[in-house]
Parts: C-alpha cells; sequence; structure tokens
C-alpha cells in the first residue's frame, strides 16, 4: 500500500506543481544564505587566523560554502522540473532522471544533516586550537621587530579590546611570559636584572598586562603594573572590584562568540533542511501524480500521488534485499575471474 497517498485532478496538479515551483526558488535563496553563511564565518576566522593553532577550523565554512552552491544548484534544477511538469511534452524529457535527482536529493539532505551536526560539534576541536593559538600568540606579543610576528601584538590588542578578555584563561597569563620586547628594557637597571635573573628562562616577568586589558569604564585610571600588589596603589585591593582590567579570558570569550554563531548558522542548516525535505516530497507528488493518469491522453483525468509506492517497512526491506543481491552478484563476478588451475 502507498504511503500517503493522495487524489489529483488537473486543477489540483497545476496548483501543486506552481507552489513546488515557487518553494523551489525560494530554496535557492535559502541556499545563498547557506553559502553567504559560511563565507561570513570563514571571514570571520581569517581575521584572527594567527590565533588559531591549524587550518582545520576551516572545513566547516567550506563545507557550507559547498553545500551552499549545491542547494542552489539542485534546487534551480527542481524548479525547472516543476515548470515543464505543466506541458506534458516538455516533462516528458525529465521523466528518466527523475529517481535519480529524487535519490540525489535524499543524499543531500543527509549531507545537510551532517553539516548542522559538524556546526553544532565545532565548538570541541575550536577550543583546543584557541587555547595553543592563544599560547603562541601571546609568548610572540613581544615579537615587534621580527618578519612574520610583528603584527601579533596589533592582533592581540585588538581582539583584548574588542572581545574584553585578557590573556588565555585569564589576566595572569600575563604573568607567565615576558611581553615587553628587550628593546625597550634597560638591561642596566637593578630591576630589570633582579626580574631576569628571577627565573631559569632569564624572562623579564612582572605581575602585569598590556594596556589592552585596561577596562575603560572603570572610574580609577588602569593599574596594569603591579596588579598583585595591593600595597604598591592607594585604596586599592585586586581581589575586589578595584580591578580594572578584564578577568575574562579570550579562550573563553572567542569560544562564546563562535560558538553563538555556530549553533545559529546550524539551526539555519536544519530549517533548510527541513525546506528541502518539503520540496522533494512535494516533487515526489508531482512525478507520481503525472505518472498515474487515469488516461495517458487526457490531461484533465484524475491521478493519485503518493511519497512511497509501498510502505517504509516494505520500502526498507525491498532496498536490504537488492544491497544483497547486488553484494552476491559482485561475488559471483569476482568467482568468475578467479584462474583456474591445470594440471599438466
Amino acid at each position: 500500500m502507498a504511503l500517503m497517498k493522495v487524489k489529483f485532478d488537473l486543477k489540483k496538479r497545476v496548483k501543486l506543481a506552481q507552489f513546488v515551483w515557487f518553494m523551489y526558488w525560494f530554496s535557492v535563496m535559502a541556499g545563498v544564505l547557506v553559502f553567504s553563511m559560511g563565507l561570513f564565518f570563514k571571514i570571520e576566522l581569517r581575521k584572527r587566523s594567527e590565533l588559531m593553532d591549524n587550518n582545520e577550523s576551516h572545513f566547516v565554512p567550506n563545507l557550507l560554502i559547498a553545500v551552499g552552491l549545491l542547494a542552489c544548484g539542485i534546487n534551480a534544477f527542481g524548479g525547472k522540473i516543476c515548470y515543464d511538469s505543466l506541458d506534458p511534452t516538455k516533462f516528458a524529457k525529465w521523466k528518466p532522471m527523475l529517481k535519480p535527482f529524487l535519490v540525489s536529493c535524499v543524499i543531500f539532505n543527509a549531507l545537510l544533516v551532517l553539516t548542522a551536526l559538524l556546526c553544532f560539534l565545532m565548538r570541541i576541536p575550536l577550543q583546543f586550537t584557541l587555547a595553543e593559538g592563544l599560547k603562541n600568540g601571546m609568548k610572540f606579543y613581544k615579537d615587534t621587530d621580527t618578519p612574520g610576528r610583528c603584527y601579533m601584538k596589533r592582533t592581540l590588542d585588538m581582539m583584548q579590546m574588542e572581545f574584553r578578555c585578557c590573556g588565555n584563561n585569564n589576566y595572569k597569563d600575563w604573568f607567565e611570559i615576558q611581553w615587553v620586547s628587550n628593546r625597550y628594557l634597560n638591561f642596566g637597571a637593578k630591576e630589570v636584572k633582579d626580574r631576569i635573573g628571577s627565573n631559569v628562562d632569564g624572562q623579564y616577568l612582572m605581575d602585569g598586562v598590556p594596556f589592552s586589558c585596561c577596562n575603560p569604564s572603570s572610574p580609577r585610571p588602569c593599574i596594569q603594573y603591579q596588579v598583585t600588589n595591593n600595597t604598591a596603589h592607594y585604596s586599592y585591593d585586586h581581589y575586589t572590584e578595584d580591578l580594572n582590567i578584564w578577568k575574562r579570558g579570550c579562550r573563553d570569550a572567542l569560544l562564546s562568540y563562535y560558538g553563538g554563531l555556530m549553533n545559529t548558522i546550524g539551526a539555519l542548516v536544519l530549517l533548510v533542511t527541513m525546506l528541502e525535505v518539503g520540496v522533494m516530497v512535494g516533487l515526489q507528488y508531482v512525478n507520481t501524480s503525472l505518472s498515474t493518469l487515469a488516461n495517458p491522453e487526457d490531461p484533465e483525468s484524475e491521478s493519485e500521488g503518493w511519497i512511497l509506492e509501498k510502505t517504509v517497512k516494505e520500502t526498507f526491506t525491498d532496498i536490504m534485499a537488492k544491497m544483497k543481491n547486488m553484494g552476491k552478484g559482485n561475488q559471483v563476478d569476482e568467482g568468475a575471474e578467479a584462474p583456474v588451475a591445470t594440471v599438466s
């Protein structure tokens, strides 16, 4: 028994074809939107690519761009089929292609679901690549005279000001690295010698942070040096709101931004998937209603349309049986090709 069988007359078939045609072109616009979101996300990642530990994070935006382009092509083709279905002579040339096209639509919808899932899961690998990328980027903050690294200071400063964050996990990460270039240190000064000699790596370490960590909303002038030394500043306690630098780490801030963006894109892709499934079902109804005309010579005769010719269980059983037969056929072919040993 056919699944979700519906009876059609000429008027219903025409309305169905027109509606599905309109929805296909609406789906083309949805494909453009997915492509645009993928391109936007790729640009956002490239803005801070220096802070990423690898280029694998670009896989999802590249997939979104490819899926968006595929959606435009598939839906434009489906719209053309629906438009020609109003004319039996034009529709006849599409009939042999409809079954392969519908199968490709099923595969494409599965790809859309996979893309949406990857969007939701991207936060996990992004967390690790940001952690390592930010750690390395902070080490290069001072290398303003080193070719290939001279941009890192500006990148980190702009990021900390834009996302209102400081350091990798928090502002104390800056205490563990030398972020002031040797060019601006007086190695003859006692303080500089003491700080460099205080650690085995010979780095100029201090409890200070770059200016970009400062909170401009604080009424007090920014305290970015001797941050944890309460006695170095009047009426100051760094455990309270007197600490006027950003406390949030940049890894958490960037994860929140990119994670929210990817969740939005993932939800959008799921909506596009639902739309694609809808137009695919509509095209199946158009196909079956035109293939089952009571009198093929009379376009005004009644017909029936359905989603599946059999029930879901029967259809699944048939598919599995065909796959088993194909497997057996391959085994027979391999056996026939095997060389036969001869006794001389």
